[in-house]
């Protein structure tokens, strides 16, 4: 009598059930970057329309108020180019450098300020630094026609002298107090060290605190560029000449209250003037985050 040995039946696994706690946070999740990707939209929605109209015939830029384009016309950048007293290279050359004295004048003098403010010990240190912050809270309105008084009896005014040298004396209290809580961060004892090798304030200023604070004078270098480059209101109390336009100023030349406005070189050029921003922030993202994380800590 012969038996058969017994067959072994496959077992399928069976997949566990998803948590419930899970799928709910899944379903969060889902719904959170939707409404952040929406959110994203309709912030990006105004930038997307002016690239639109800016390729659209000029008949059609405010009769479709969507972001796709039926009609491509690339006529507004060419006009755009050459439609004011000077091509639009002129302004973006006036804005190169009125930017790169800003940034150049915040870099110096406020890491300066910054240094005296966090390692130093003089009279009236906390009163200083107190009315130091205060200056935050003044709007530029108010500051603006002393400024003007003082600027038009030096006979500076259409010159990039009143945009540029204030950088120079430490105005931008934001960039000292962001510099001085970096800086606090730094453990005193690199200092010590240095003293004991025979190095003064000057010597551990530029060897040791400087380098260490490369986050933070990113972080400088990139809102100097984007609020000088952005900036009209300043530019267009102090430049009267149409050859010393900035790009802020130069845009609002196409806008004309008594003529017809050409609104399509108008988006064309603010497209281009758009260009450095982004290369900025880019470029500089890393260390953008990096410096105010740093300096958010303390």
């Amino acid at each position: 009598m012969t038996t058969e040995a017994p067959v072994a039946v496959p077992v399928q696994s069976v997949p566990a059930p998803v948590p419930v706690r899970d799928r709910a946070s899944r379903i969060r999740s889902v719904l959170r970057h939707a409404v952040l990707i929406l959110a994203a939209f309709i912030m990006l929605y105004p930038l997307l329309w002016m690239l639109a109209s800016s390729i659209r015939p000029d008949n059609e830029i405010f009769r479709h108020f969507g972001i796709f384009v039926n009609t491509f016309d690339l006529s507004h950048y060419p006009d755009g180019w050459n439609a004011l007293a000077m091509p639009f290279s002129g302004y973006l050359l006036n804005s190169a450098i009125v930017v790169f004295g800003a940034i150049l004048g915040n870099l110096i003098s406020c890491s300066m300020a910054a240094y005296a403010f966090a390692r130093l010990d003089f009279s009236f240190k906390r009163t200083s630094f107190t009315v130091m912050l205060l200056t935050i809270m003044l709007p530029v309105h108010v500051v603006i026609v002393p400024q003007y008084i003082i600027w038009a009896n030096l006979d500076l005014i259409n010159t990039f002298v009143p945009l540029i040298l204030p950088k120079w004396l430490a105005t931008d209290a934001f960039f000292i107090f962001l510099m001085v809580q970096f800086i606090r961060g730094i453990p005193r004892e690199l200092d010590e060290a240095a003293r004991i090798d025979g190095a003064g304030h000057a010597r551990i200023f530029l060897r040791i605190i400087l380098p260490l604070m490369v986050p933070a004078l990113a972080t400088t270098a990139i809102f100097t560029f984007i609020w000088t480059w952005n900036d009209f209101f300043t530019q267009l109390i102090f430049l009267t000449d149409p050859n010393l336009y900035t790009v802020p100023v130069a845009l609002r030349s196409f806008i004309d209250a008594q003529a017809n406005s050409s609104y399509g070189s108008l988006f064309a050029m603010s497209i281009v003037s758009l260009v450095p921003i982004f290369l900025a922030f880019l470029l500089g993202q890393r260390y953008l985050i990096q410096g105010i994380a740093t300096t958010g800590g303390k």
